[in-house]
């Protein structure tokens, strides 16, 4: 009679398991390589003249660029309160079924984002040329007051209006998509209970497009920040159009573009910090806001 070695007997433990981890070679090869390009940056960024370092210290907190971030910052600011609050109203004018406003609404966003910004701003730039003059009036017939057009609206006025404009087509988009994320049998049963459609709106319906609405909207806003830079086509200085004047006199290109880097990579750091905690508030109560709380910001990892 013969025993098969492999048969564990009764009462003896079985024999631990040998694990062998599968070894990755490909990951090491990618991680030095990794390492090496990294090595090389830093090299490159402590050792290249071209930077000049010295010359972006001098810059970096001098009164014309702290006006540049300031115009920035306001600049950001106007367009996504302007573009947000116009966007809802476009949204709801996309939703209407009145087809003259919906036809409307369509036809703003066909325009807005089918041309470029650069183009637009450039138009509000010279828009003393297309309209020298504006009045009150009565339509097709005469004017009670005028101004001319070039006085009135400055380059920060053309500036944000050019922001506005252009940014609450893209919201308009944004704002409608989580509407039609809320479930219709919601604002049915509120209709139901004898809320009108403004109350729907403002205590069922946005709260809970809020979550769909505040990720993308966060993105905007990030976008914008750098779109601030397309405003030197009115012209108006902020950041960057203030780092191209200072070159524009030192000859210091890389340096001054750099430094102006510098700023844009602070301030959508903030925002990026500030668009997570946001996002978090607005996810509460749902299984993905328990994850994004056990998260941590950039870095996309969770506690364990």
């Amino acid at each position: 009679m013969t025993v098969d070695n492999d048969v564990v007997e009764p009462g003896r433990p079985p024999e631990a398991i040998k694990a062998v981890p599968v070894r990755h070679p490909g990951r090491w090869v990618a991680a030095a390589v990794i390492l090496v390009l990294v090595a090389m940056f830093v090299h490159f960024l402590f050792t290249s003249d071209a930077l000049d370092w010295a010359e972006q210290r001098k810059y970096m907190f001098s009164d014309p660029v702290l006006k540049g971030v300031r115009n920035t910052l306001w600049l950001t600011l106007a367009a996504m309160v302007g573009g947000v609050a116009l966007g809802i109203v476009l949204a709801l004018m996309r939703l209407s079924a009145n087809p003259l406003l919906s036809g409307v609404a369509w036809v703003y966003l066909w325009f807005f984002r089918g041309t470029p910004l650069y183009t637009q701003l450039l138009i509000w730039g010279a828009i003393g040329s297309l309209f020298p003059t504006v009045g009150i009036g009565v339509p097709f017939g005469p004017e009670f007051d005028t101004w001319k057009t070039q006085e009135l609206v400055n380059a920060a006025m053309a500036a944000s209006l050019g922001l506005i404009l252009n940014e609450a087509a893209y919201m308009a988009e944004i704002v409608r998509a989580g509407i039609l994320s809320v479930d219709e049998g919601q604002q049915e049963a509120a209709s139901a209970l004898g809320m009108s459609r403004l109350q729907t709106m403002r205590r069922i319906v946005l709260p809970q497009a809020m979550r769909v609405i505040v990720p993308p909207t966060g993105n905007e806003a990030i976008s914008m920040l750098k779109n601030t830079s397309l405003v030197a086509a009115v012209p108006y200085a902020e950041l960057t159009f203030t780092a191209q004047t200072i070159y524009a006199s030192t000859y210091k290109i890389i340096p001054m573009l750099v430094m102006a880097c510098l700023w844009y990579l602070v301030i959508s750091s903030v925002m990026m910090v500030g668009q997570y905690y946001l996002e978090r508030y607005y996810s509460k109560g749902t299984s993905k806001g328990a994850r994004e709380r056990r998260r941590l910001p950039f870095m996309g990892g969770g506690a364990p």
